[in-house]
């Protein structure tokens, strides 16, 4: 039997960019559907169940934030990457908090959300098989892969598709050091690039859930001018 067509949702007022996205991927296999509106695209992701999303920052009735939060409650694994025009850090780190998993800014490579999407399908599917247990214990914190969840000192914290890979990956390789280039391009898709913040933004916020003290981490060990490991 054929295997499912992957389900992405676009949601993006630029028709432009709405049928570009579409033609690229659905050339790489993949369904695409579309809104305009967030109102729409919130509609559709309860009707379609989508495999991952790709929203606009920017839509004419609803803020992308207040989109991106209401997609998070529907399905609170569902890999969300938020399209921006904005170059501010602080938007992009807004978008994170708002519950998405990642950020292109426009103008984008069509090349590059495909490599992203292949990504994460792909870690989606290796987790399936893949030797970490689904409960991982760090210190006082109990990470749950199944649930998406981790919980430190009496509170759970929802984690994002990113979030839990990232730790995957670094389980996998516990007390090794992990180049930002290996989780980049295993994780994002992405080739690296010295100013490529991407995966210190994801350390920063994990290790505010997990860490006892953020700013003097314990188990999520910097390896200065390389990369991460997570203390066995």
């Amino acid at each position: 039997m054929a295997q499912a067509k992957k389900t992405i949702l676009v949601v993006d007022d630029e028709p432009h960019i709405v049928m570009g996205l579409r033609d690229a991927l659905e050339f790489e296999g993949f369904r695409v559907i579309s809104a305009g509106q967030g109102k729409d695209g919130i509609a559709l992701a309860r009707s379609e169940v989508p495999d991952a999303v790709i929203l606009d920052l920017m839509l004419p009735d609803v803020n992308g934030y207040a989109v991106c939060q209401e997609l998070r409650r529907i399905d609170p694994h569902v890999p969300i990457v938020m399209l921006t025009a904005r170059s501010m850090e602080t938007d992009k780190v807004r978008g994170l908090d708002a519950g998405a998993d990642d950020y292109v800014t426009k103008p984008f490579g069509v090349n590059e959300l495909i490599a992203r999407m292949r990504a994460i399908f792909r870690r989606a599917a290796l987790a399936r098989t893949g030797t970490v247990p689904e409960l991982l214990t760090v210190g006082e914190a109990t990470v749950s892969f199944t649930s998406h969840t981790l919980t430190a000192r009496g509170r759970e914290h929802q984690l994002s598709f990113y979030e839990v890979e990232l730790l995957r990956m670094l389980a996998e390789k516990a007390g090794q050091p992990v180049s930002r280039d290996e989780i980049l391009a295993k994780i994002w898709g992405l080739e690296g690039a010295p100013t490529n913040r991407t995966v210190d933004n994801f350390i920063v916020k994990l290790r505010k859930k997990l860490e006892p003290s953020p700013d003097k981490p314990q188990h999520i060990l910097t390896v200065y001018g390389y990369g991460y490991k997570l203390a066995p």
